[in-house]
């Protein structure tokens, strides 16, 4: 773990450092921002609409009437966002021609690996932890519940750190940071989308469906936990990070 625990130090001062994590943080903030005013005004909105309806207080539930729209939108952020903070994992290390270096100091692929997206993972866990301002207004003005706002947080975690392990690969490939962006990018794209072909996809169409972050996601947002969904964004987090070991061995004996 020190071999880890070295290059996530060496990683995530970098990121700090740079004007990427920044800039990625800032424009997370903001769209967050406008997602979380917009969203509540039209839920006070419709709640008074609602009163002024039936000639009695309306009664919403914030979690799903609030909180689940907010977090599907800030997951569509997400899958914007991701590909700026994994960009430069391995690409610039290419370019600086830092990786041989890397590949032949006492540390393994794996290690090097698990250290990148550790850091990166940890940027994240930082860009959502603001977040919990915006949802202390909540709990200061209303009565949400806990449990369901936690089991969108921990979807929302799941499903990052999924993109950021691929993220990781595809930053892998090349030393050219913005073809590390379009590329991750795309296959984030596809993998968002591919749930929707699920009606018109005949027998495929279970397989696309399970094969889908949307599908998955859309439990964590109801506040529902679901051992399935777990296994699913560990099984992806696990397989991203494997093939970004294969990468990087296939670098070493490229040499």
């Amino acid at each position: 773990m020190r071999n880890v625990w070295a290059i996530y130090r060496r990683e995530l001062y970098s990121l700090f450092t740079s004007w990427i994590a920044y800039v990625v943080l800032s424009l997370f903030l903001v769209l967050y921002g406008y997602f979380f005013y917009s969203i509540l005004y039209s839920f006070i909105e419709y709640g008074f609409r609602m009163s002024e309806f039936s000639g009695t207080q309306a009664t919403l539930n914030v979690n799903q009437d609030m909180v689940r729209w907010l977090m599907d939108n800030t997951a569509v952020v997400v899958l914007f966002m991701i590909p700026g903070l994994t960009m430069r994992s391995l690409a610039e290390e290419k370019r600086t021609g830092t990786m041989e270096l890397l590949l032949t100091s006492p540390i393994t692929d794996f290690q090097l690996v698990l250290g990148k997206f550790l850091a990166v993972f940890t940027l994240y866990a930082t860009m959502l932890g603001f977040t919990f301002i915006h949802m202390g207004f909540l709990f200061y003005y209303g009565e949400p519940e806990w449990r369901p706002l936690l089991a969108n947080y921990l979807g929302m975690l799941l499903l990052g750190g999924a993109f950021l392990s691929f993220g990781i690969l595809f930053s892998s490939f090349t030393r050219n940071q913005i073809v590390a962006v379009f590329s991750s990018f795309t296959v984030f794209l596809i993998l968002w989308l591919i749930g929707y072909s699920e009606n018109w996809a005949g027998s495929w169409g279970s397989v696309l469906a399970y094969l889908s972050v949307t599908k998955h996601m859309s439990e964590f947002s109801k506040g529902v936990i679901d051992t399935k969904d777990v296994v699913y964004y560990l099984s992806f987090i696990g397989f991203g990070l494997f093939l970004s070991t294969q990468s990087v061995e296939s670098h070493r004996w490229r040499g």
